[in-house]
């Protein structure tokens, strides 16, 4: 018969876990996934086991969240069936199994961007165009050309217009209703933004409107202006504004929950600029947690700005954001061990090699070639003349002495050491002739720029490589001439 493993995990990833072995059929064994009573599979432990389980009949082998702590052997030894720690992400149990990893599908979203190009009326027609392919690329799903108070803009129509023609959705954000009446009837497809004052120009048009409160904060007032569309049958979408930090940022957050629960079934718009544009933070971070808010209360929009240089991959990042918030919802999991693609900044598991690791690995070495690792205690560099640690390529640099006669190889250290210490200092990645890997911060285009120079370090490394193969190495020229 087959071996029949039971896995146990937390209520967070029961879902998750059970996605990922239903995906793995075929498999050569049975199995049963039970949710032991913790919430967070990582806070469950040997001791707890023990008192919980109670039936194990037909069980072969029992399967524990990697992060699981205590005494697992003696766990098994007093059931009776071996319990083994499996992988601490769940996406890596086809790996712990012998089988290709699969990674978390990110092709599905809800949440649409509208992309705002904030300062329209100072740029030509062939400007935001050129602007809108570029947030296209990044993700938007509508283009809106913002308007600006007291500045003329005569090409209004005709932006519109070339962005249709392009195969754009298109809004028009104003706070003057003679622009939004011209944008409308010029075929946007919706309106930023309509309140009580200026609701009748949705009457004149067939643009979906964007409804705001007629004053800030006046939630009677949206609310008014939700029932009269809806007893009118008319398409709207509801925005209750986000505040920034200290200006009423929590309360803001508040009144988006309190119109998702009294219209369960309208669609919602969250402009996100309040909070990335005024807040001096990473904008990945923000717009992970704002998408979180977003998929709890089934928010349909976002409205998106970059006008801070600091805010320049917001788009990108809401883009990934929404796609790892979707399929964590799916699975009623935590948008954890699904795509890094938002730890700019960091990494999960900076150091894939320990001290011991990398002296054992400085051991084998036998050719002069160096070879550069980083482990919480600092950069390592090593050939077959031995090993060195720093904590900056400063530290380091006596011991590559003997590239003082070698501009290539020398140059070439000297990136690989400087993205060593950016990555100790950051906790990120580092892999020799590889370019850190940023995530979404790194625009599409810039990734194919940056394979092109992995490409030229490794042809650079195999040059200065081979300058080591005749008898006159640059290491050996130098001791020739030390004597």
């Amino acid at each position: 018969m087959a071996e029949q493993i039971l896995f146990l995990t937390g209520k967070l990833a029961q879902k998750r876990l059970q996605r990922v072995l239903h995906a793995m059929q075929p498999v050569e064994f049975g199995y049963e996934v039970r949710n032991i009573g913790v919430s967070v599979a990582a806070l469950m432990t040997a001791q707890m086991l023990g008192r919980r389980l109670q039936d194990v009949q037909g069980v072969d082998r029992i399967i524990v969240p990697g992060l699981c702590q205590g005494d697992l052997e003696a766990l098994g030894e007093g059931l009776g069936i071996p319990v083994q720690r499996g992988p601490v992400d769940v996406k890596d149990l086809p790996v712990f199994f012998g089988r290709a990893a699969q990674p978390v599908s990110l092709d599905d979203y809800r949440m649409g961007i509208f992309a705002e190009i904030v300062e329209a009326p100072q740029l030509s027609v062939e400007g935001i165009l050129a602007r809108a392919a570029g947030y296209k690329r990044d993700g938007a799903d509508v283009i809106d050309i913002g308007c600006l108070p007291d500045t003329p803009f005569p090409h209004l129509e005709e932006a519109v217009q070339a962005l249709h023609e392009a195969g754009y959705l298109v809004s028009v954000d104003s706070l003057d209703d003679a622009e939004l009446l011209r944008g409308a009837n010029a075929g946007a497809d919706y309106l930023l933004s309509l309140h009580e004052g200026s609701a009748w120009i949705a009457q004149e048009t067939a643009a979906t409107p964007v409804l705001i409160p007629a004053q800030h904060t006046d939630m009677s007032s949206l609310y008014r202006l939700i029932e009269h569309f809806m007893e009118h049958d008319k398409p709207f979408i509801a925005d209750s504004i986000l505040d920034p930090v200290h200006f009423g940022f929590t309360r803001s957050i508040m009144r988006y929950h309190a119109l998702r629960e009294r219209y369960p079934d309208i669609e919602i718009l969250m402009g996100t600029g309040n909070l990335t544009e005024l807040t001096e933070a990473d904008t990945g971070g923000i717009n992970a947690l704002l998408c979180g808010i977003i998929s709890e209360l089934d928010i349909n929009h976002v409205l998106a700005t970059e006008v801070s240089p600091h805010a320049c991959s917001v788009v990108r990042e809401l883009d990934r954001a929404r796609r790892i918030m979707y399929a964590a919802k799916q699975d009623e999991g935590l948008p954890k061990g699904i795509d890094h693609g938002l730890l700019i900044g960091h990494e999960r598991k900076p150091f894939p090699y320990n001290l011991d690791e990398v002296r054992e690995l400085a051991e084998q070495i036998t050719d002069p070639s160096y070879r550069v690792e980083i482990t919480p205690e600092g950069i390592h560099v090593f050939n077959r003349d031995g090993l060195v640690t720093g904590q900056d390529p400063y530290q380091l640099f006596p011991a590559l002495q003997p590239l003082q006669d070698d501009a290539p190889h020398a140059f070439y250290m000297g990136m690989e050491l400087a993205k060593a210490e950016i990555a100790l200092k950051l906790g990120k990645r580092y892999v020799q002739d590889e370019d850190l890997n940023w995530g979404v911060a790194v625009a599409p285009e810039q990734a194919e720029q940056q394979q092109q120079r992995r490409q030229s370090a490794h042809n650079m490394k195999n040059r200065a490589a081979d300058a080591y193969q005749p008898a006159g190495s640059t290491l050996q020229a130098k001791k020739r001439k030390s004597r």
